[in-house]
């Protein structure tokens, strides 16, 4: 049996951690022998604990943090695992040279600097792993293995808290209040959609100016900044549409939430969103920085419910086919067995 460590050195929130926080659990259901290595964070330690996993929790800290590479080199010793992958580049950097493959996961388009002694590189789109051949690794050793989410059918989540009347069209987007997200453009869709509500879920450095837009616009009325939220799921079953207004997603990781939950996508055309969905097929495809098209593609489908439904149908086979649990962990078990004998 194959015996992986893996080791996170995320942020407190974010698409990368709450994926692992997915993937580890799915590869203890799965059998996987593994031991876990996680930035300090009792929320995530609580969450792991929970499905049956008990992180180890070091600081990973800066340069002059000597703590976390002794505790990652003794934990490697005494687990001796086959394969380390280690999630974001400062737990790639505190990783030690040993006896064993070593995995990097990249889910942007980062340089490779902090990468060079790994063995092999995982992007979780077919994109990144062309970006990685093209920054010059070589294509043998780089990956494609994608994200997953859980396709449970949730209730949707109660209006009233957020002070938005029942039966009034609702429009959600998620993510980082970040300007690579693209809420501000969002924002001023919304200026066309008057009769429409907007909830944000998503916390970030951004969220002063996004609400002061809101404001200045005349839109904050209909406009609830929800903050980090864990319940995606039934957050995605209360709105009408989702939409992705990034100018920059790698993936797109909220685009394959809101195809398990069957609520119909719009999403502006960045690398990840424009790789996964097939416009006016199983989404809507709108131009960058395109507030107008943005809002023209929200009112033709409340306006034409019967595209909005095939469109969400679509969306979910698309998730069925390839982003389940099912799906996806089968592949990193394959992907450890293969590597751990030099494959």
């Amino acid at each position: 049996m194959t015996r992986v460590l893996q080791a996170m050195a995320g942020a407190r929130h974010g698409g990368a951690e709450a994926f692992f926080t997915r993937l580890v659990p799915a590869l203890s259901r799965a059998g996987l022998e593994q031991r876990v290595v996680i930035r300090e964070n009792a929320e995530r330690a609580a969450l792991l604990r929970a499905e049956g996993v008990d992180p180890v929790q070091v600081r990973f800290g800066g340069r002059l943090d000597l703590a976390t590479p002794l505790r990652l080199r003794r934990e490697i010793r005494a687990f001796r695992p086959d394969v380390v992958l280690t999630w974001m580049s400062r737990a790639t950097d505190r990783c030690p040279r040993s006896p064993f493959v070593h995995v990097a996961r990249l889910g942007g388009y980062y340089g490779l600097k902090y990468y060079q002694k790994c063995d092999h590189l995982i992007g979780n789109t077919e994109d990144i792993v062309r970006h990685l051949v093209d920054e010059g690794w070589p294509a043998e050793r780089a990956h494609y293995l994608p994200n997953f989410v859980a396709g449970e059918q949730a209730a949707p989540a109660a209006r009233e808290p957020h002070y938005t009347p029942r039966g009034a069209p609702l429009i959600l987007a998620m993510g980082r209040l970040h300007p690579n997200k693209g809420f501000d453009v969002l924002l001023e869709a919304m200026t066309e959609l008057l009769d429409v509500y907007l909830w944000i879920a998503g916390e970030g450095p951004e969220r002063e100016a996004l609400e002061r837009q809101a404001e200045a616009l005349a839109v904050k009325p209909r406009v609830r900044f929800l903050g980090w939220r864990d319940d995606t799921a039934a957050l995605l079953a209360a709105a009408d549409i989702f939409v992705c207004p990034s100018r920059h997603e790698p993936l797109g990781n909220v685009v394959i939430e809101a195809w398990a939950q069957a609520v119909p996508v719009i999403a502006a055309e960045s690398q990840g969103p424009g790789a996964l969905i097939a416009d006016m097929e199983d989404g809507i495809l709108v131009p960058l920085e395109d507030a107008e098209t943005m809002a023209r593609a929200v009112r033709y489908l409340f306006d034409n419910p019967d595209v909005a439904v095939r469109i969400a149908r679509s969306g979910r086979t698309a998730y069925e086919e390839r982003f389940t649990e099912s799906k996806v962990v089968p592949h990193y078990l394959d992907f450890f067995e293969r590597v751990k004998v030099g494959d």
